[in-house]
């Protein structure tokens, strides 16, 4: 028996298909689940109150869906391990995950024997990808390698310290009332905080602009 257990977060919008990962985790010696999510949002709010060590996340799931809370998440927890977990085997939702920080890769039809395998092979250090689509994801990145660089990185946005905080709020799904009782400051100040957010980031809404924050790396740097 181990000193500790390696702490998991479950994410997917069945909780019939989470409590069965569940019942399956917990009875590992070295695995326990801290926490059960069933959007996107909520991962990211229970991700950095539970500070896991790796989250389960699905693809597909209303409000926010994997990709873009693995991009949230990884923002603000850098280190925790996340391995995508979706009933799709296509190769640009591999790489889709790729790109949004994930560590690993399983499709739901594996089997439990190589699942547990992969949650432990991810906690160690490895990529976690199912063997029909390793051979993908070499050739698209060394074709990504053999394009020419790409455009320069958009201009900085010059968001003030309460704008960020505003931002970071909004990334975990606060409403305007909850961020002004938070920063105890009015509805209305808190409005015209979150106008000129989305102005600055050019987003067309709150979604968006948490998106582009995280990719911009704005996320996670507020105490």
């Amino acid at each position: 028996m181990p000193d500790s257990f390696a702490r998991i977060l479950l994410v997917d919008d069945h909780e019939l298909f989470r409590e069965g990962l569940a019942g399956l985790v917990n009875v590992q010696p070295d695995l326990t689940v801290v926490g059960q999510a069933g959007d996107g949002l909520e991962a990211l709010k229970m991700a950095r109150d539970l500070q896991p060590d790796l989250i389960v996340m699905d693809i597909n799931m209303p409000i926010c869906d994997g990709l873009e809370a693995t991009r949230l998440i990884r923002a603000a927890l850098p280190d925790v391990r996340i391995v995508m977990l979706t009933v799709h085997d296509k190769d640009e939702k591999l790489f889709a995950a790729i790109r949004a920080g994930a560590n690993g890769y399983m499709l739901k039809d594996t089997n439990s024997t190589d699942f547990l395998s992969g949650i432990r092979g991810a906690l160690g250090g490895e990529a976690t990808l199912p063997p029909r689509l390793a051979a993908s994801l070499v050739e698209e990145y060394a074709r990504l390698a053999a394009q020419p660089p790409g455009l320069p990185p958009a201009e900085e946005p010059d968001l003030t310290a309460r704008e960020l905080e505003v931002l970071n709020l909004i990334a975990t799904g606060a409403s305007n009332q909850e961020i002004a009782a938070q920063l105890s400051i009015s509805l209305h100040t808190t409005k015209s905080h979150v106008r000129n957010i989305l102005s600055k980031l050019h987003a067309v809404n709150r979604r968006q602009a948490a998106r582009l924050a995280a990719q911009r790396g704005l996320l996670g740097g507020i105490e």
